[in-house]
């Protein structure tokens, strides 16, 4: 698996989350507490907003804590809006495509699981992204993947409602052609002004996620940054949040595959 954070909120410097915190994103890279895998180390990725129309973006295939350039970029650039991603790799190759984020436009994506068979289901996968999008396809990912198929799902006007059918379609198929577990989802993703994440699984074991209402903005993470926890809420499975200006609300986040619809009926 992965591990990740974002920040909305007021300008700050990345590295006081990326690097000085008592759990930091680097941290994570090299000894995460919660999760499957306590190590990290098959890349790393950060997009960050400014004044410009788009995101930027600085990916590498080092691990996060042997990047001397990280620590440089982070020290010296302030965002009012960030994510920042230590990728795990599910089985797809070490490279600096599939580090996370992705991007689109104004918009990028981070995500922390896995859809079930992705090996065998890949190329119908590739198949849902829409034909004016798919020259944004540039790794292997199912990530990246659900990322351009939430486009096509009309993430610019819905992107909560976009990014659940996105996971709907990718758990279907999974389930028809894939493997348990068929659909495991954590997900930030942000248009540069609002802040999106999302907790999910097709079986009761949805990855960690959580977020921390601070004076100045909101940080979400996959796990908490410091021993204070009980400043730290978890993000329950089949729940979304949205950040906009000073504000967090919750949605719920149900993929109901037609698939399982069936089942349950």
């Amino acid at each position: 698996m992965c591990r990740f954070l974002a920040w909305a909120g007021a300008k700050r410097y990345l590295d006081e989350l990326v690097l000085n915190q008592e759990q930091s994103l680097v941290i994570q890279s090299r000894n995460a507490l919660i999760g499957k895998t306590p190590i990290n180390a098959d890349g790393f990725g950060l997009a960050w907003c400014s004044e410009r129309e788009t995101p930027c973006f600085y990916k590498d295939t080092n691990p996060a804590w042997s990047d001397a350039n990280l620590k440089q970029l982070t020290h010296h650039t302030r965002s009012h809006l960030f994510l920042a991603h230590v990728r795990a790799s599910t089985g797809t190759a070490t490279s600096r495509n599939n580090c996370h984020p992705f991007g689109v436009g104004k918009w990028s994506f981070m995500h922390n699981g896995q859809a079930g068979g992705h090996d065998r289901i890949r190329q119908e996968l590739d198949g849902m992204i829409p034909p004016d999008l798919y020259s944004h396809r540039l790794g292997a990912t199912e990530s990246e993947a659900i990322f351009l198929i939430a486009h096509g799902e009309g993430l610019d006007i819905d992107p909560i409602g976009a990014m659940e059918r996105a996971v709907q379609r990718v758990e279907d198929l999974s389930r028809r052609r894939g493997t348990m577990p068929y659909l495991r989802f954590a997900a930030c993703w942000s248009d540069g002004d609002r802040l999106f994440a999302a907790r999910y699984a097709s079986d009761r074991f949805a990855p960690s996620l959580h977020y921390k209402a601070c004076k100045d903005g909101f940080i979400i993470s996959s796990e908490p940054l410091d021993a204070n926890s009980g400043e730290w809420t978890e993000i329950p499975a089949n729940t979304a949040i949205e950040t906009r200006g000073g504000a967090l609300t919750s949605h719920a986040f149900e993929p109901k595959a037609p698939h399982h619809r069936a089942e349950v009926a």
